[in-house]
């Protein structure tokens, strides 16, 4: 009978097995006993599709370590737990990893997380009130207190005895961390090198003193980089006295680079902050509008740009066909080297010299491209003309010529400009992702307008005399 089960699980999702779980009717020790074979990440998918009164069951079978590992999958963690006895919640609260905690009181909006931290003991209690204390911009903020710390004086016996006695609250024990008797970091020791170490050797005999570390006020943009490139379990967050105040988890640092990219995605997207699915209206709309103000103003600049050709319109009005082809590409580019520009200020730190090359590297590319472009333009363009604007041929490709150097003198500009933006934005200390896609598109509209009727009327009116 019980093959059959287990068989008939498998053909189905862990979700829709969990809830039939749930609705079997079966003995709370035998759904309790069911229950651990799962994944918490499925348990927490289930918890969505299950009725109140189903989620109830879930809540008195499962113990609180267990919930709290589900419920720091849970993306409505604050729902469920409002649905408990509010002790139980509190206490799936202390035992959830603190960092984690902190975000889930500090976006809720239930008016029982007061009484979630008055009923927590005074430990956990302290612990996520002191992470919550810190800037959400610094790395302190992403830290969790889930750590070891062994003495430098301590014997290996004596450091396993107490890493057992602290492996009782804390179990991110992979890297354990080395204090000195005046609690000062010291360095880091592997689980394993202190299981294989003789009893008789000393614990700092086995100390990695070169292990990498952060200071709690540094901001996350400046130490992600540090944070990758060592790969490591988790690395211990320093104070200004460089006590240990935490870690840094090998999770924390994807959720971290997660979010960073979605900050600057959405910062490029023209937008203040990341948006969800489930966002309020009122909210989305706060996060758009200020850049759209902007734009709008931009936007209007440009617009008094083009009023001031109104003789170049006036006198060939046919160019008006292709300003939104000449103003498209010079987007196009300077957008490219805006990708390009933040992609290398994320992963490298540039000297000056560095700057001017990479500035050099993408007015290059926008030469070269716009050269490329412009030719094809000057012939697609003036065939174009020729047959079906009816100009002689040599009106024709002189109109396409200058349609031409214009494209590849704009693509030019806006490849600096694509590239300068966001280098100086750095240089002020100004996120370089707020030279957003709409920034610089609008700018680079500008630098097309003023380029393609500027060369109109000169070209075109003052050298030729074409009207």
């Amino acid at each position: 009978m019980a093959g059959a089960v287990k068989e008939k699980d498998n053909e189905m999702s862990a979700v829709q097995s969990i809830a039939q779980l749930v609705r079997s009717g079966l003995s709370p020790k035998v759904i309790k006993e069911r229950l651990d074979d799962y994944h918490a990440n499925d348990i927490a998918d289930t918890l969505d599709i299950l009725r109140p009164n189903e989620r109830a069951i879930l809540y008195r079978l499962m113990d609180v370590d267990s919930l709290s590992d589900v419920m720091e999958y849970s993306d409505d963690a604050d729902k469920y737990l409002e649905e408990m006895n509010p002790r139980k919640a509190s206490d799936i609260l202390a035992h959830m990893e603190p960092d984690t905690a902190v975000d889930l009181l500090k976006n809720t909006d239930s008016r029982s997380k007061v009484v979630w931290l008055e009923l927590m003991d005074e430990v956990h209690r302290n612990n996520i009130q002191r992470l919550a204390s810190y800037d959400e911009d610094t790395i302190a903020s992403r830290m969790t207190t889930n750590f070891v710390t062994l003495s430098s004086s301590l014997s290996i016996k004596e450091a396993m005895s107490s890493l057992v006695r602290q492996a009782e609250d804390h179990d991110n024990i992979s890297q354990l961390y080395v204090v000195d008797e005046k609690g000062i970091y010291y360095g880091e020791i592997d689980l394993k090198e202190l299981i294989l170490a003789r009893q008789d050797e000393k614990l700092e005999d086995i100390v990695v003193t070169e292990y990498p570390y952060v200071y709690a006020d540094e901001k996350i943009e400046d130490c992600l980089e540090k944070l990758k490139d060592y790969s490591e379990e988790s690395i211990p967050v320093l104070s200004d006295e460089n006590r240990i105040l935490g870690v840094i988890t090998s999770q924390d640092v994807v959720e971290v680079v997660d979010d960073e990219m979605g900050d600057d995605y959405a910062k490029l997207a023209g937008l203040t902050a990341e948006e969800d699915l489930r966002e309020p209206l009122k909210e989305s709309v706060h996060k758009r509008l200020p850049w759209l103000v902007l734009l709008l103003v931009l936007g209007l600049f440009v617009s008094s740009v083009v009023g001031l050709f109104e003789t170049v319109v006036a006198a060939l009005p046919m160019i008006m066909s292709f300003q939104s082809m000449i103003l498209d590409m010079s987007g196009n580019v300077g957008t490219q080297s805006l990708a390009v520009t933040i992609r290398v200020l994320m992963d490298e730190k540039l000297t000056g010299k560095d700057k001017l090359h990479l500035v050099l590297k993408e007015m290059r590319c926008g030469l070269v491209n716009g050269m490329i472009l412009g030719a094809l333009a000057f012939v697609g363009v003036g065939i174009f003309i020729v047959l079906f604007k009816h100009y002689t041929p040599a009106h024709g490709f002189a109109v396409s010529g200058c349609i031409g150097i214009s494209l590849m003198v704009a693509m030019l500009i806006s490849s600096a400009v694509g590239t300068v933006i966001p280098l100086f934005f750095k240089q002020i200390g100004v996120d370089p992702a707020v030279a957003s896609g709409p920034l610089i598109t609008t700018v680079t509209d500008l630098v097309g307008v003023v380029t393609y009727y500027g060369l109109a009327w000169l070209l075109l009116i003052e050298t030729i005399h074409i009207a």
